[in-house]
């Protein structure tokens, strides 16, 4: 704004005697204790921001909002009629397609039939299989976390060595590595956290491919086809996105630093695609209508975080099965983002905001720190066996539970203005408790938990 001409005729008023004014404004208040606030990442949010605060930093920016897909999932129980619905939510406004597939037997040619091929296509499997795997294609995104699996469930597919060789065949077929690091936000780890356990996440697979790769190189003695393979590899990070609107638009932009970060140093590709889906750690039993109001912003977070692929939350979703009304009304938001508010013609629109810029430095800052501990300590995989991700990610869960049992956190409907008369219990079509299952697993698993979940099941036992 300094050399901006519309902006000559003012006199450029420094941070330092904005800060003036307002101590004077106060009448004494002390001005840290009274407006300054802090995270729970640990930042201190300032009353303002100004140039001042984003002097010197690098610009985040490295991709543009308009390409972002408004995306359906669909569990392929039945191949036929997953085509059939598939199509019928692409010509309902979806422009994206992500296939849950449980075993190897479903057949690709006849799940894809009639679906053009310039469809974003996204595969989530649930198993884990070298031979149900595609050549790399720019519309088809195959979703294979061997360590998300270990996370989510505390189990390997079949062992680490079996699962990793199978792994190093799928990428090497399709150049895509997937990282889910939905899990981390879902079960309550704050956002330095996400981005740090993503990154070192993701870093696992790099060295183990690099590794390979190198292997290879000397096996065929050409270094150039190894390093062309190397080049081709990009990764998908999917990602939860919560209510903390500005901090959510930042994490993204600062995953994107930090992969670029991380990429440069294997030689791959420095851009990656992010998916995203709203949270559901916030999402509540009663009032549940109020969920389309937090899905709505955090789909807004998304899109102008910079997020490539957006599924959305159905606001029912905790508690209903799939049905056509709850997926209707999460399409519809997206599509009046994208077609009435025209979320999708403005590249880039966080740029130049200095309270966006400088939190997203600060967590980029942050998360590279927690990173480089991790890995001084023996990498993620390590401390993911030995229990130290999981009681991080509790202490961070803990700490928001306290927070939102104390009213500190709100969510309304449930622990702020509460409708005494709603009655849930009727109506539940899936439990939407985290459930307990006695079984035998190498490490523990980290579980995904809402907030609302101790006060609902108090509600629900008082219910007539």
């Amino acid at each position: 704004m300094k050399n901006d001409l519309l902006f000559n005729e003012f006199t450029f008023v420094t941070s330092k005697q904005w800060k003036q004014k307002i101590q004077f404004d106060l009448a004494g208040a002390d001005y840290n204790n009274t407006l300054i606030w802090k995270t729970n990442e640990d930042i201190s949010v300032k009353p303002f921001y100004h140039a001042d605060d984003v002097d010197g930093l690098s610009n985040t920016s490295t991709n543009k909002t308009t390409p972002w897909h408004i995306c359906e999932t669909i569990y392929v129980a039945d191949v036929e009629k997953s085509n059939i619905k598939a199509i019928k939510l692409l010509e309902n406004g979806a422009d994206s397609i992500k296939f849950i597939i449980p075993n190897p037997s479903v057949s690709l040619e006849d799940l894809l039939k009639n679906i053009e091929a310039s469809t974003t296509i996204h595969l989530e499997l649930q198993f884990l299989s070298d031979n149900f795997v595609i050549p790399a294609n720019a519309g088809i995104h195959i979703h294979t976390d061997i360590i998300g699996n270990l996370a989510k469930s505390g189990n390997w597919f079949t062992n680490l060595n079996t699962d990793f060789a199978l792994f190093e065949t799928i990428v090497k077929t399709t150049n895509t590595l997937s990282v889910d690091a939905s899990l981390y936000q879902n079960a309550g780890a704050n956002m330095v956290q996400q981005l740090a356990y993503a990154l070192a996440h993701a870093n696992e697979y790099l060295n183990r491919l690099d590794t390979v790769m190198v292997n290879d190189a000397a096996a065929s003695n050409d270094n150039v086809i190894a390093s062309t393979a190397k080049q081709s590899v990009s990764c998908i990070f999917n990602l939860s996105i919560g209510s903390n609107h500005f901090f959510e638009i930042a994490k993204l932009r600062a995953l994107r630093v930090l992969w670029k970060t991380l990429a440069s140093e294997y030689n791959i590709h420095t851009d990656c695609h992010i998916y995203t889906t709203p949270t559901k750690r916030n999402k509540i039993l009663y009032d549940y209508n109020t969920n389309m109001l937090r899905t709505t912003t955090e789909c807004m977070s998304a899109i102008l975080g910079g997020s490539d692929t957006i599924c959305n939350l159905p606001y029912d979703t905790i508690y209903h099965k799939i049905n056509a009304f709850g997926t209707r009304m999460a399409r519809n938001q997206l599509l009046i983002l994208k077609h009435e508010s025209y979320f999708d013609k403005v590249n880039n629109p966080a740029d130049g905001a200095y309270y966006i810029e400088t939190i997203t430095h600060q967590l980029a800052e942050k998360a590279l720190d927690l990173f480089k501990n991790i890995e001084a300590n023996g990498g993620f995989l390590k401390q993911l066996k030995e229990g130290i991700i999981q009681r991080k990610i509790k202490d961070s869960a803990d700490k928001e539970q306290q927070q939102f049992n104390s009213g500190y956190i709100i969510l309304t409907g449930t622990n702020k203005h509460m409708n005494a008369t709603d009655k849930m219990k009727d109506t539940l079509e899936l439990y939407p408790f985290v459930k307990t299952n006695q079984r035998k697993t190498l490490i523990e698993p980290i579980i995904e938990k809402r907030l609302a979940e101790g006060l609902e099941q108090e509600r629900l036992k008082k219910e007539d």
